[in-house]
């Protein structure tokens, strides 16, 4: 998908290579451009260099957990407002809620079915836009 901006990136972080080369094949052949990072550290690092127009964030990560990072994308000002779809094996309504709470705009259960991640990636692709748009008109 390449809108009049040039073509989208999208921030996949998850400490595994196997499901970051999945999610990186599926984003890629939707015409965005993937942004593979291993770390949350890494992401806010990423994130704050160069703002992506989504992220999808595993939960469950060594040294920092997706919802921490989470937390930290939505304090930033610039980074506050980026969609942040979380990818996780976790599945119970627990862990579920605390990725909604943390700030986190969807959920996508391990293992997930590549139509699924592309139609939520637009999904809220669309809703920044229009975000975007509403927001501008009101200026």
């Amino acid at each position: 998908m390449t809108e009049s901006r040039g073509p989208l990136s999208i921030l996949i972080v998850d400490d595994s290579p196997e499901q970051l080369r999945l999610l990186v094949r599926i984003v890629e052949k939707e015409g965005y451009v993937a942004r593979p990072i291993t770390s949350g550290k890494l992401a806010l690092e990423a994130a704050l260099a160069d703002p992506p127009e989504l992220v999808l964030l595993d939960i469950k990560m060594p040294e920092m957990s997706g919802l921490e990072v989470c937390r930290l994308f939505k304090k930033d000002p610039s980074l506050k407002e980026i969609p942040i779809i979380f990818v996780s094996v976790l599945h119970d309504i627990v862990e579920k809620m605390a990725a909604f709470e943390a700030g986190g705009v969807d959920f996508i259960p391990k293992p997930f079915h590549e139509p699924e991640v592309i139609a939520r990636i637009k999904a809220h692709v669309k809703i920044k836009h229009l975000q975007e748009a509403l927001q501008a008109q009101l200026k």
